[in-house]
């Protein structure tokens, strides 16, 4: 292995806390008033936001220093924690049922989405696959379908939860890397129809599912049931113009958008801060990605190459989607938008991940 850099890329470092210290200001403008109705305390989502990023940040540069082949050693360990955690959450009793989802593990006063960290240990094990079998990936028995089975086995049990939209991000993220790595795109074809017959009957299995889809296509239908959130968003986007009204001056948060603080977090971004805000966003999501996949061109070996890309089109796939739904060109899926939105699961993650790719950087050449 080529000597180690003398310091990480601080360009992805820079960008990523960039993108924190918006989330955090945007969590607090969003959430203020739905945090003092609920819990008669302004503060009630930002200083819990705050909490998970000072322990993301703090995390992410304790692993920057950890070499990324630990996470080939402990890779299978890794994900068999995170199948176990996934089986836990679905016990009743143990597991947090919120909005329809059994999807968390009470911890105090907090709680502990598992369904988000296996994105990040499978992963580190698909890289570690892959970078091991790398030239049997054209083979659809002896590579596609190994690669494949244990990630739709995840997908299959993250669904009992049900939790479409993170299956989503971890089934797209790990076609990504099967891809990259040398899959014959015929064979993803043929698995692409597959797909989209099992993705129809995942719709047609609960009516909620294909209200979700009707009301992406017409969200006025039925503008006070499962339209109503694409509206709201909607009508957040519209009026903040070039320039936006104003921090804290959204309109929406007051009680017409539902929990504006999560998924749709970037429509009171675009309703206060306008096109300008919204974009300057944008492009630091793309700064943040042209970093990640410049490490993945240089990193020294597969195993780093193929972590740096799960890595990157995780956080890639996550943006589209969430910036997708709140723009209406994507049916409503329950996606974060990775280091803005509220949620300790989510943002942790993402900070570990940045951590693991900036340890990749200190050993990349370019």
């Amino acid at each position: 292995m080529s000597k180690k850099r003398s310091t990480p890329d601080l360009i992805l470092i820079l960008t990523t806390l960039t993108l924190l210290t918006i989330g955090l200001i945007m969590v607090y403008s969003a959430s203020a008033v739905w945090a003092d109705y609920k819990f008669q305390d302004t503060f009630f989502f930002a200083k819990r936001q705050l909490l998970f990023a000072v322990l993301g940040v703090i995390a992410m540069f304790f692993i920057m220093n950890i070499d990324y082949w630990t996470w080939r050693t402990w890779a299978k360990l890794l994900i068999i924690v995170c199948f176990f955690l996934l089986i836990v959450v679905l016990i009743p009793g143990i597991g947090m049922e919120r909005n329809g989802s059994r999807s968390w593990i009470g911890v105090g006063a907090f709680s502990v989405q598992p369904s988000e960290f296996m994105k990040l240990a499978m992963i580190a094990f698909l890289a570690k696959y892959l970078s091991e079998n790398q030239k049997k990936i054209t083979s659809f028995k002896k590579g596609l379908v190994p690669s494949l089975g244990l990630v739709f086995l995840a997908f299959g049990m993250i669904m009992l939860q049900p939790d479409l939209g993170t299956g989503t991000v971890m089934v797209g993220t790990c076609i990504v890397m099967i891809y990259v790595a040398g899959a014959r795109i015929s064979h993803f074809v043929g698995l692409g129809l597959v797909g989209v017959v099992g993705f129809v009957a995942l719709v047609l299995s609960a009516p909620y599912r294909i209200k979700r889809i009707t009301s992406f296509l017409n969200p006025w239908e039925d503008p006070l049931g499962s339209g109503f959130q694409i509206i709201q968003s909607l009508y957040a986007i519209g009026p903040g113009g070039l320039l936006g009204l104003g921090l804290g001056q959204s309109r929406q948060k007051f009680f017409y958008l539902p929990e504006p603080q999560t998924d749709f977090i970037f429509a009171i971004l675009a309703e206060e801060l306008g096109f300008i805000g919204g974009s300057l966003v944008v492009l630091l999501f793309a700064l943040l990605l042209w970093r990640g996949i410049r490490i993945a061109l240089g990193a020294p070996d597969l195993f780093g190459s193929f972590l740096a890309v799960g890595i990157i089109a995780m956080i890639a796939i996550q943006v589209i989607i969430n910036v997708g739904v709140v723009t209406g060109l994507m049916p409503v899926t329950g996606i974060t938008l990775p280091f803005l939105s509220y949620g300790g699961s989510s943002l942790t993650l993402m900070l570990l991940a940045v951590g693991v790719l900036l340890n990749v950087s200190r050993y990349a050449k370019y």
